[in-house]
């Protein structure tokens, strides 16, 4: 299964500039593969840095937090009110940098559900070198 941004954002409330998540390319019951390509006209990189533009490693862990709250939100029942928030960050090292014109492939794993809390691996790569890996758990929270 695939899903493209209109579908994402009916499951998550982030919207540019701050949706990190451009397609789903695959989706299970406990794994989700997500992409995001990092374009040169990002704001971002006009302060970090204007010489020589790398990606915060915090915005890829966004990127994998927001994958990880599209698995949860698309295979669990987490109430029509709720989404899913991050509760903790774990065992996170991050491995290469992230500069304009690469695409992030996000993988996330659901690796345990107790009650309301969901414990997540994540990990993000570009061409195939892995950039950051994580450990994470969310919450299903209200947002109104």
């Amino acid at each position: 299964m695939t899903m493209n941004q209109a579908e994402i954002q009916k499951l998550i409330p982030h919207r540019d500039p701050f949706l990190w998540i451009d397609e789903i390319t695959k989706i299970s019951d406990s794994k989700i593969v997500a992409r995001k390509t990092i374009t040169e006209d990002l704001d971002v990189f006009r302060g970090h840095y204007p010489h020589f533009p790398i990606l915060p490693g915090v915005l890829q862990l966004e990127a994998a937090f927001q994958a990880g709250a599209i698995l949860i939100a698309k295979t669990q029942d987490v109430g029509e009110e709720n989404v899913p928030v991050v509760t903790r960050v774990n065992n996170t090292k991050f491995r290469t940098m992230v500069r304009p014109g690469d695409t992030l492939d996000i993988e996330v794993e659901l690796t345990e559900k107790l009650s309301n809390a969901y414990f997540l691996t994540g990990k993000v790569s570009v061409d195939g070198k892995v950039t950051v890996r994580l450990e994470f758990a969310c919450a299903a929270a209200a947002i109104h």
